[in-house]
C-alpha cells in the first residue's frame, strides 16, 4: 500500500476529529438549548458559539470533500446509500444555522420557533453522525461490487442507535463544557451540572458500547485486544473521560475541556486504527472498501494533497485568528 494512501486516510481523519472537536461543542450547546428555562439563558448559549459555529462546519465540509477526491468509491458507496440519513443530517444543519442568525431578529413565536429548530437540529444531526459511525463499525450491508443493499430503517439498529446515543452524549459534555468557558450569567452554573450528567452518561455508553461490539462488531474488538497500539490506546480513552469528569468535579471547566478535546482526539484514533485498512467493513459477506482498493490514481492523491494541504492550512489559520479576534467578550445572539 502506497504512502499517499496511507497519507490521506490519516487526513481524513484529522478532518474528522477537527469537526467533532470544533462543531461538537456547538452541536452540545444546542441540545442544551431545549433545556434553558429562559430566553435570556439561550440567548447566552447562543452567544457563547455565535463568533465560531459557521466556522467550525467548514471541517465537515473539507472532510467529505477529501473522501471524494482521495477514495470516490467509498464516497459513492456511503452518499448513495446513506442518502436519505445524510440528507437528514443537512437538513438539520441548514435549519440549525438559519436559526442562529435568525432568533436574534424574531420575537414571538416565530422566535420560539427558531429556537426550537437550533435544538432539534443540533440534536437530529448529532444523533445521526454516531448511528452513521455504528452502521461503519459493524459493516454496512454491501454486494460483490461494494453497493449498499440496505434500507434506512435498517440503518437504525440496535448497536447503531447505541452508538448515537453515546456520540451525543459526548457532544452535550463538549457543549456543556465550552459552556463553562464561554458563557455569560447564571447558565454557566448550570452548564456545570449538564457536564457532569452527560458526563456519566457518554462514559457508560462508552463502556456499553465495547461489550456490545463484541456481539455486532467483534473484528473490531479483537483488533483492540491484540494490536499493542491499540491495547494502550483504548485505556487512555477511557483515562481522558474519567479526567474529565474529575476536573469538572473540582471546578477547573478549561482543563476538562482539554481533556474532553484530547479523549475526542484519542476516540477518532482509536476507531480510526481500527478499521484500518477498511473504508468501509461488509456486513453480510459482501465486498469491503479498502484504503488500496477503492482510492484514486497516484497522480491524483499527489496533486489532490498537496491542494488539501493549503486548504487545510487555511482553515487553520482562519480558525486561530477568529478565536484570537473573539478571545474576549461574545456577540449577542
Amino acid at each position: 500500500m502506497s504512502s499517499l494512501r496511507i497519507a490521506w486516510f490519516v487526513l481524513i481523519g484529522v478532518l474528522v476529529a477537527g469537526y467533532m472537536i470544533l462543531d461538537g461543542y456547538d452541536l452540545g450547546i444546542g441540545f442544551w438549548h431545549l433545556f434553558a428555562r429562559s430566553s435570556s439563558q439561550r440567548s447566552a448559549m447562543r452567544s457563547a458559539i455565535a463568533p465560531y459555529w459557521d466556522a467550525n462546519e467548514v471541517w465537515l465540509i473539507t472532510a467529505g470533500g477529501a473522501l471524494f477526491a482521495a477514495f470516490p468509491m467509498v464516497y459513492a458507496t456511503v452518499f448513495s446509500g446513506l442518502y436519505l440519513a445524510l440528507m437528514l443530517v443537512v437538513f438539520a444543519l441548514i435549519f440549525r444555522g438559519i436559526s442562529i442568525d435568525y432568533v436574534a431578529h424574531a420575537s414571538g413565536v416565530v422566535k420560539k420557533l427558531g429556537e426550537a429548530a437550533f435544538g432539534v437540529g443540533s440534536v437530529v444531526a448529532a444523533l445521526l453522525f454516531g448511528v452513521a459511525a455504528g452502521n461503519i463499525l459493524q459493516g454496512l450491508p454491501l454486494d460483490a461490487n461494494g453497493n449498499y443493499t440496505g434500507t434506512f430503517l435498517g440503518l437504525l439498529n440496535g448497536f447503531a442507535l447505541l452508538v448515537g446515543v453515546t456520540g451525543l452524549a459526548l457532544f452535550a459534555m463538549h457543549g456543556a463544557l465550552f459552556l463553562q468557558i464561554r458563557a455569560q450569567g447564571d447558565v454557566v452554573a448550570k452548564a456545570k451540572k449538564w457536564a457532569l450528567s452527560s458526563w456519566a452518561v457518554y462514559l457508560i455508553g462508552l463502556i456499553t458500547c465495547y461489550f456490545a461490539a463484541h456481539w455486532t462488531a467483534p473484528d473490531i474488538t479483537t483488533k483492540i485486544r491484540v494490536t499493542p497500539f491499540l491495547w494502550g490506546l483504548y485505556p487512555f480513552l477511557i483515562l481522558t473521560v474519567v479526567g474529565v469528569g474529575i476536573l469538572v468535579g473540582y471546578g477547573r471547566a478549561r482543563q476538562a475541556f482539554i481533556c474532553s478535546t484530547a479523549s475526542i482526539a484519542a476516540l477518532t484514533l482509536t476507531l480510526g486504527a481500527a478499521l484500518y485498512p477498511n473504508l468501509v467493513t461488509s456486513r453480510d459477506g459482501g465486498r469491503a472498501l479498502t484504503i488500496a482498493d477503492s482510492s484514486s490514481s497516484e497522480l491524483t492523491l499527489a496533486i489532490m494533497f498537496g491542494v488539501a494541504t493549503i486548504g487545510m492550512a487555511l482553515v487553520i489559520i482562519y480558525t486561530i485568528w477568529v478565536r484570537k479576534a473573539f478571545a474576549e467578550g461574545s456577540v449577542e445572539y
